[in-house]
Order: C-alpha cells, then structure tokens, then sequence
C-alpha cells in the first residue's frame, strides 16, 4: 500500500503475557482499537514495540501478526535499523516484505558514526530494498544525532529516501529541516509533547507512542493542526498534556502500556530489562484517565 507519510502514525507496543511470551490477541485487539480510533498508520518493530528484546523470529512473527490484524486497512510501516550495517543489508534481503508500505530506520547506535558514516550507512540501505525509507534520529538512545545537513544531503541524493521521524527535541534543527528542505521530503515528530509546535512549523505528521492508550484524542490533534483548526488543536492539546507527561516519567513503553492496561486492553508486562510501572505511576494514570 502505497501512502505518503502524513498524519499520525502509532508506534505499536508487544504485548506480553506474565510468562514473556507475545500476547497475539491483545496485539490483535491493539490494532483495532488503535485503527477504529482514527490512525493513519501503524508502525512495527518500533522503539514503542520493544524490539530490542525480540528475536528475530519474534520480529517476524509480530510483524505478520500486525499484517493479519490490519488487514489491508492501514498502511504498515516496519522499523529496521541496527549498528552493523551489514548485518541490516542481509536482514533486509532475508525479511518478508509483503505488505509493508515503508521502512523507518534509526541511526546505528552505540558506535557513534561520523555524519559521514551515517551517510554511507543510509546509501547502503538503498541497496538492499526497494521501499521507501524514512529516517529516524533519537540521539537520547543512540547518542548519535543526524544533523540537519546531513538529512538535507540524503534527502537530495536519494529520492527513496522519503522523510525523517525527528526527535531530536532540537526545535533549531528541526526548523532548519523544514525550511530547507526538498519538496515532498516529509518532516514528522517523534515526540508527542512537541507535535503541535512541529506542526505550527509546517512538519506533515507523528509517529506515536500515546496514541497506542488514546488513538482517537491523538490523532484529533494532528487532524486539526493539519486543517489549521489550531484553536481546536490547542484545546485537544492541553487536555491530553497530563497523559502525556505522565506515560513517559517512568520510560517508554512502560507507561503507555499502563494507561493500556487501565483500559484493558493488555496486561501490564514488559521484556527485562524493562519492567513494569510503580504502583504510584499506575494509580495516577488510572486518575488521569478518568479525566479524559
């Protein structure tokens, strides 16, 4: 399914089940929930997803299950990104791509690449697939941060390369990406604190993690932003704000899984080294909620 990487995405968690092993059910009652309320969407194998802590045959085995759930009904776009750059060519080749609209992919992280590096890294990438591709800089968990020239280069090297999952939190950099870059090229958040002002400044969308616990109040923001309804986008902003803090004080996705949890749509566990939120966290997003 082809689309154009605009509106909000959702970052998919995993359920688990107490025994560590994937909850395929709730998975499937995830991504109807998170469709029926209103996302663009869906993003697999994720940060949201903890992907590090899938094998690769889980990897396969999620990213087919979210397939099945969707059915055709959104586009699916599956995170692959890795440190060793061989290593991701020959993972790309040996993965089922069918049905997948595009691909995110994060900085080599931990090695630290010169822009230099993470340049060839991504130019390699194009060797190995077809779909298009969109960046992803975390530079919190990668301690690499994809500078804005470096995007703008890529982005006018490669037209395969299609836009960039900013989160950064740099508003300058961010800015900058937006200013100049070339036509088409997408800019979207990757923080939901800071979508509403990346959107004011002109970035065409999200990729989520609250919008997993509330799809249909997150994506109304995104919506209005889009249509410059931007009374309506502020209201819907600031009524969600007290979530949005509070599902991110004990990391992600230990506490949007709460606020799930709380809505039952899964249970609460997560893979070590993550673990579940206090009881203090979860006692406050159950408040919070009530408030929605």
């Amino acid at each position: 399914m082809k689309f154009d990487f605009t509106g909000t995405g959702v970052a998919l968690v995993t359920p688990f089940h107490a025994d560590g092993k994937i909850d395929f059910a709730s998975l499937q009652k995830v991504v109807d929930y998170v469709i029926t309320g209103g996302i663009d969407f869906l993003v697999a194998l994720g940060t949201t997803g903890e992907t590090p802590a899938l094998s690769k045959h889980d990897r396969m085995e999620v990213t087919q299950a979210i397939l099945r759930a969707n059915a055709g009904r959104r586009p699916v776009v599956l995170g692959m990104g890795g440190n060793d750059t061989a290593e991701l060519l020959d993972y790309l080749q040996a993965f089922d791509m069918q049905g997948i609209a595009g691909l995110l992919s994060v900085t080599p992280y931990y090695n630290k690449p010169s822009q230099e590096g993470l340049y060839q890294h991504y130019k390699a990438m194009l060797s190995a697939t077809d779909l298009p591709i969109l960046l992803y800089n975390v530079p919190s968990r990668t301690a690499c941060n994809l500078k804005a020239d470096t995007t703008l280069r890529l982005a006018n090297d490669f037209k395969q390369i299609v836009g960039v999952k900013e989160a950064s939190g740099d508003m300058a950099q961010i800015m900058q990406l937006i200013l100049h870059r070339p036509k088409g090229f997408k800019i979207l958040s990757g923080d939901d604190l800071l979508t509403l002002p990346m959107l004011s400044l002109g970035a065409e969308g999200v990729i989520s993690v609250i919008a997993n616990a509330y799809p249909r109040q997150f994506s109304s923001i995104t919506r209005a932003a889009l249509a410059g309804d931007w009374d309506e986008a502020r209201r819907l902003h600031f009524n969600l704000l007290p979530m949005m803090n509070l599902i991110f004080e004990e990391g992600n996705p230990t506490g949007v899984k709460a606020a799930m949890y709380a809505q039952g749509l899964l249970e609460n566990e997560l893979r070590l080294p993550l673990i579940a939120s206090s009881t203090n966290l979860l006692d406050r997003i159950k408040a919070a909620h009530t408030r929605l």
